[in-house]
Formats: C-alpha cells, sequence, structure tokens
C-alpha cells in the first residue's frame, strides 16, 4: 500500500473514530497493553536485528542507545499507555456554554483533529507513545520512524493497529511509512491530512513547513539552558546540572548550555566541571571558562549535542543570562537554579521558551513525567499547543447550537435581544 491510499484510507478511520465512545478507546488501549507484554520476544528480536544493521553502518553511540528497545522500554510504554487509560476522556468535553436568548442555547466541545501525520526519530518507543495518543484523542495516524529502526517499527505497528481493530477500532486508525518517498507524498496530502507534526533539527522543520500546505506543529531541537544564579546552592546546582546532563544524554530535553553566574565563578565553577567530567561529559566553554578550566572553546551556542559533551559559559548576571537564551535556545526548556524567588519570578517570566523552571533539572520537560500519559513531542512552536503535546495538543473543538426555531431576521430587527448569558446546563448531546 503506497502513501496516497494509507492516507485515504486514514482519512476514512478517522470519520468513524469521532463517534468513538470512551469505553472502546479504553479496552483498545488495554489491548495493546497486553500485546506488547505477550509479544515481548519477537519485538525484542526485531530491535536486535535493527542494532546489529546500525552499528555495522556506524550509527553513534548515543543514537544507537535512543535506538534501543529492550524490556525496560516496553515496561516503560506499557506504564505510559496505563496512565493515558486513567485520563479523563478528552472527546466531547464542554467547553464553553452560552445562553444566545432563552431556547438557544451555544456548547464548544472538544473534538479530534482528523488525520494527524507524525515523522520522529530513530526511538520505537515514540511509535508506542504518539500511536497510543492518538487513539486515546481519537485522530487516526500517519507514522514515519527513523529507517534505522525499521524492523522494529514494523512490528510495533503491526500489533498496536492490531489489538486495536480487535477492540473495535476502525482499520486504518495506524497506518506506517517507510521511505522518503512515502513523506514527499505526505507532504502533498493537504486533502487527507490534517496536521503534520515532524520531530527533529530546525532545518528539518523549516523543509517540511517549506515543502506542504498541511498545518505543522514544529517539534525542533532542543538547546536547552540551565542559569546557576549568584546565590545558587552549589549542592543543588551541581547534581541538578548532572542530572539535566546525564541522566539521559540523547534526548532533547537533556541540558546542551550550562550559564554560570560570574559573582559565583569562583567557587562553583571548578567543582562543576569536575562532576560532569566524572561522569564522561566534555566541556567546551566561553573564552574566560577556557582559561580557567583549559577546555576547547566553543564554535556554536546553538548546538544540541545529544552526546556526552556540554558548553559552559560565564555570564554578569540574570539580564545577561535570559538574554543569551533568548538569543541562542530554540524555545524548549530552561532551568534556573537560585534561592532567589525574584529572580526565578523574572526569569520565568522573560525567558521566552514553553518549559521554565526553579530549581529542577530539565529532564522534567517530558509528557508522562507531566501527567499526560505521554507526549508526540515537545512543541517549540507557540500555537496551538506548546511545550510536551500530550492528548489535549491533539485536540481541537466545536461549537454547537441548540435551538428551536430562531432566526437571524428576528434579531436584525430588534424582535429579539442577545442575552449572551454563562450556563451551567450540559448539552443534550
Amino acid at each position: 500500500m503506497n502513501a496516497n491510499e494509507m492516507a485515504v484510507r486514514a482519512r476514512i478511520a478517522s470519520r468513524q473514530m469521532m463517534a468513538l465512545d470512551a469505553h472502546t478507546k479504553e479496552k483498545a488501549l488495554n489491548n495493546i497493553a497486553a500485546a506488547l507484554l505477550e509479544n515481548e520476544p519477537a519485538i525484542l528480536a526485531a530491535n536486535q536485528t535493527d542494532l546489529e544493521r546500525s552499528a555495522r553502518d556506524g550509527l553513534a553511540a548515543p543514537l544507537l542507545k535512543r535506538l534501543k528497545f529492550d524490556l525496560a522500554k516496553i515496561q516503560d510504554v506499557v506504564a505510559g499507555i496505563n496512565s493515558l487509560i486513567e485520563l479523563t476522556e478528552p472527546v466531547g468535553q464542554t467547553l464553553l456554554m452560552t445562553e444566545l436568548e432563552p431556547g438557544l442555547d451555544l456548547y464548544r466541545v472538544s473534538s479530534p483533529i482528523g488525520v494527524i501525520g507524525v515523522i520522529f526519530e530513530s526511538r520505537p518507543d515514540a511509535l508506542v507513545q504518539i500511536s497510543t495518543l492518538c487513539l486515546k484523542s481519537s485522530n487516526a495516524v500517519l507514522l514515519k520512524g527513523g529507517s534505522e529502526a525499521l524492523e522494529t517499527n514494523r512490528i510495533l505497528a503491526e500489533i498496536i493497529h492490531g489489538a486495536g481493530v480487535a477492540a473495535g477500532m476502525p482499520d486504518g486508525w495506524l497506518n506506517l511509512l517507510e521511505t522518503r518517498a512515502d513523506v514527499n507524498t505526505l507532504l502533498e496530502m493537504d486533502q487527507d491530512v490534517d496536521l503534520l507534526i515532524p520531530r527533529g533539527s530546525n532545518e528539518f522543520v523549516r523543509y517540511i513547513m517549506d515543502h506542504t500546505r498541511i498545518p505543522v506543529l514544529g517539534h525542533a531541537d532542543g538547546v536547552c539552558h540551565l542559569y546557576l544564579a549568584d546565590d545558587a546552592e552549589q549542592q543543588m546546582a551541581i547534581e541538578l546540572a548532572v542530572d539535566s546532563k546525564t541522566q539521559y544524554v540523547a534526548v532533547c530535553n537533556a541540558v546542551e548550555t550550562i550559564l554560570v553566574d560570574r559573582a559565583c565563578a569562583d567557587s562553583l565553577l571548578l567543582p562543576l566541571a569536575q562532576a560532569l567530567s566524572a561522569r564522561g561529559v566534555e566541556i567546551f566553554g566561553c573564552e574566560e571558562t577556557c582559561r580557567r578550566l583549559g577546555c576547547q572553546p566553543v564554535t556554536d551556542w546553538h548546538t544540541e549535542y545529544l552526546d556526552y559533551k556540554v558548553s559552559l559559559k560565564i555570564v554578569d548576571h540574570l539580564d545577561a543570562a535570559i538574554e543569551h537564551i533568548n538569543r541562542f535556545g530554540s524555545g524548549h526548556t530552561e532551568s534556573i537554579v537560585t534561592a532567589d524567588s525574584q529572580k526565578a519570578r523574572q526569569f520565568m517570566l522573560m525567558v521566552d521558551s514553553g518549559n521554565v523552571f526553579w530549581n529542577a533539572s530539565t529532564r522534567f520537560s517530558d509528557g508522562f513525567r507531566y501527567g499526560f500519559g505521554a507526549e508526540v513531542g515537545i512543541s517549540t512552536s507557540k500555537i496551538h499547543a506548546r511545550g510536551p503535546v500530550g492528548v489535549e495538543g491533539l485536540l481541537t473543538y466545536k461549537y454547537k447550537l441548540f435551538g428551536h426555531g430562531q432566526k437571524v431576521s428576528e434579531f436584525a430587527a430588534g424582535e429579539k435581544i442577545f442575552t449572551h448569558r454563562h450556563m451551567d446546563r450540559p448539552a443534550p448531546f
């Protein structure tokens, strides 16, 4: 089946998914979780094939780590599915209730977007998260993963689609694209695809935006920052820096630049560097940092390493840190370490990113950790969704108007007047 046929198939399925009830979706999610556990040996074997092929092809170690889909990852995605099941049914929720006049009632109600195309990196767990989020939000989905994960993605898509259909999902609710040609076809399918979510570099997201008429929700690179203020408690600052950088390096919410306030550089810079080096992190720095530490100079402050590498810069004050982040960051996740609530407030108000933290690791920027069940990505766009995109980011809304034969001419002639009164009664259906 080619990409064009898959998109048409997904459109047909999306129409049926609009009428799915919460019970059917819950049954499908339970089926998928059980099927993943039951098919664990086959999934692990497929992933091993991908890992061996990618290692022979010279795939970098951090990317091999991202590609690995072992028992722990299977358990993690199943835990994410179980979290999704616990979430309130998102579709059909009343968001606004307004009486236009007695007997003429207007409701704004959450509804699925329709058909969503997601192009993502070589992370098989992303396929599980994205497909189940689309199921929960009643959207059909077209998936294109990295070629390195070809065999793993194939078996996961087959298992997830089949388990969903067995529980009452329409055939074609999930479709897997495999080639670059499929992606180019997908970009032309503006009649059948409602939203594209590309995950990758700014250049990749820009390419997608420039070559399609389909609305694009950009998930660009993660150039995340940690600012250690002049009053940062040293042990906390070092521990958060190490966690933000090394807890898992090959992800978009790992910190890539650490800014150290000049007022604490004498006491903090060296122990910070020693702690990072002890975890295998290679340090690049500004001119002053290099003089102090003997490290290599930074070549580009807008660098996403996705590796055991980090940039260090000494800044003169909070305003300088904010200016640096807004200039060189990607709008993803930034954190400040300080004991001063006013400094934290200024940082969180003035840093223009989707996620801003106070005394916390950047690694908390994650849909599962936020309680969203999972995420299709972390959006660095400002509309329509920002930050970790969970179920709510995959919804739009429609207006429902319930009347009793009212005509606009009656209002235009002054025979009737609008009341525009908030109501508390729910929509009939």
